[in-house]
């Protein structure tokens, strides 16, 4: 019996469970360093930055934070439910047109928005020729290099966050709920209130969440503005001041940012349950819009996606025309070589893990399992820079290790290993980005009925075997899509690329902001395009995603009503 009983307790050692664990730990290796050389520096800089520009960066970082969530909110929230449930000019081309401005970076469009809008720009020549004006004290304009600013660019590349997931979550909704409301004498806008919002309330709070994470991640668009938040002061700490401990330390109250909203989330719905309370599904209703209603739903759908999309992409389109020549030039196509290698290097390696630690959940389901995978998932919540920090920790402390045991050993130095390198990148890249090739295995690996399993082993298939013959084909789809969104992301993360790239070493994203940096947008256009461009095709296909996954999607009262 007791052999037995130490058989169970020893179950979980498996190559599956182990597996996971490893990779879980050495995941969340580089929070734990941040934590450990911000809990013990080396000298006491935490005082001076307490004193001097610690409260600046916390009340600059909320301020930011809450412009672009109530930003992001209105503007997802309103137009996913406009283009779900009303009908009106452009509703179709809506659909999908919406989630462009998610291909477009936050720091390039900062970059466009300046050049437009800031003195010399068009705009404000214009309005001086056309008024007379001379002088910039005879006029007042609104400074694009403010808070505000920033705060209107993440605005518009963000709200498409809000307005995916709000926009799935309505098209799940019954509509006999929605006709329930009706025949209790409420109409459309008091229906959306009292009965819509709230059933959609868990999507939009996860929306918002990572547009708040994404918010705290951003380094291109505060540094470009000059808006001291927390991700702009751990880069001056650390490579202005060469402090690590101290940008470790910046590091750990930004990680507390993230535990908040994460823990806010969870506990603001903690005791609520949101339930269908049929299962039978057709058409939403499709409110009819005529007159002065129509024309703003078109104009308020429009406006987000000329201005977040449109706009910058034709600015840029013109300026790799006029600069074409300083632009295409073998600098621009190495450093595109260089960003496709390392997307597609971090995005292959990202979902074979996810697709590892997928299949090892569906095999075994362990409570140790379910606690690593999540802190496997942490990478995604922790922004870019805070990351850097604890990644270049932790692989300085690697190759100074092996460095020593060579020096006493052998009698040879090894130098930095890993730090400084490429592998440092793309580790970088695969802690951030885990989270979402995982996710995407692991909801596809869910639609597979658990029968397939047992039939695939009655027939002698091992593990490995049922994954390669049976479970591989069957997700075929959402590896591609994983592979496509980690890719994608890769190509357009800047905070990780720029502290831990090997010197004299540009991706597309750092090559474009060090030019936008010096005022030459012109010259980095066509790189810029090329980030736009990869993002595009991901956002169309996830648009195609949502419409087909609606419950009654294609009935023949849809086809009637279009």
């Amino acid at each position: 019996m007791a052999l037995g009983a130490k058989r169970v307790s020893l179950g979980w050692l498996n190559a599956w469970t182990l597996g996971t664990v490893a990779i879980a730990l050495i995941v969340t290796l580089p929070i734990l360093a941040v934590g450990y050389v911000g809990l013990t520096p080396s000298d006491d800089i935490w005082s001076h930055l307490v004193s001097t520009v610690l409260p600046g960066y916390v009340w600059t970082t909320l301020q930011l934070m809450a412009l672009v969530g109530v930003g992001t909110f209105i503007i997802g929230v309103g137009s996913a439910w406009v283009v779900s449930t009303c009908r009106f000019p452009g509703k179709r081309v809506f659909e999908w047109a919406m989630l462009l401005p998610m291909a477009m970076p936050a720091y390039i469009i900062a970059y466009v928005y300046t050049d437009i809008l800031e003195y010399a720009g068009p705009v404000q020549a214009m309005l001086r020729e056309f008024f007379g004006w001379t002088t910039k004290r005879e006029y007042w304009f609104p400074e694009i290099r403010s808070l505000g600013g920033a705060a209107s660019m993440m605005t518009l590349v963000l709200y498409p966050y809000v307005y995916l997931l709000s926009r799935a979550a309505f098209m799940e909704q019954s509509v006999c709920v929605l006709e329930a409301s009706r025949v209790l004498g409420r109409g459309p806008w008091r229906s959306f209130f009292s009965v819509a919002l709230p059933l959609a309330r868990p999507a939009i709070v996860i929306g918002l969440s990572l547009v708040l994470m994404e918010t705290l991640n951003d380094f291109g668009t505060v540094d470009f503005f000059a808006v001291g938040t927390f991700t702009l002061g751990i880069y001056d700490v650390w490579l202005n001041m060469n402090n690590i401990a101290g940008a470790a330390q910046l590091a750990g109250v930004l990680l507390l940012f993230v535990a908040f909203l994460v823990l806010s989330e969870r506990f603001g719905r903690r005791k609520q349950k949101f339930h269908h309370t049929t299962s039978k599904y057709k058409a939403l209703p499709g409110y009819q819009l005529t007159g002065a209603r129509a024309v703003l739903a078109t104009a308020g759908c429009a406006l987000p996606v000329l201005l977040g999309f449109a706009l910058p992409a034709a600015v840029l389109a013109s300026y790799a025309a006029i600069h074409f020549d300083d632009a295409a030039n073998a600098e621009v196509l190495r450093h595109a070589g260089n960003s496709l290698l390392l997307s597609t290097i971090a995005a292959t390696i990202a979902v074979a893990i996810g697709i590892f630690m997928a299949y090892a959940v569906r095999l075994r389901g362990e409570a140790v399992l379910k606690v690593m995978v999540r802190l496997a998932s942490l990478g995604y919540a922790v922004p870019g820079s805070v990351l850097a920090v604890g990644i270049m920790v932790s692989l300085g402390a690697f190759d100074n290790g092996v460095d020593a045991y060579m020096r006493e050993t052998f009698g040879i130095s090894t130098g930095l290993l890993l730090s400084g390198t490429i592998a440092a990148v793309t580790f970088g890249y695969l802690v951030r980005f885990l989270a979402l090739s995982f996710g995407t295995v692991e909801a596809s690996l869910g639609k597979i009925t658990p029968s397939m399993d047992g039939a695939s082993r009655s027939l002698g298939h091992g593990t490995f075997s049922t994954l390669r013959r049976i479970h591989l084909p069957l997700i075929r789809g959402s590896m591609l899509t994983a592979v496509m969104l980690v890719f994608v992301d890769c190509m357009k993360e800047l905070p990780i690329t720029v502290i831990l790239r090997p010197f004299n070493f540009h991706t597309l994203a750092t090559y474009v902001h060090q030019f936008a940096s010096d005022e030459q947008l012109g010259e980095a256009s066509l790189a810029a395009l090329a980030i736009v461009g990869f993002g595009v095709l991901p956002v169309i296909a996830l648009s195609i995603a949502i419409s087909k996954a609606r419950p009654g999607h294609g009935s023949n009262t849809e086809k009637e009503m279009s």
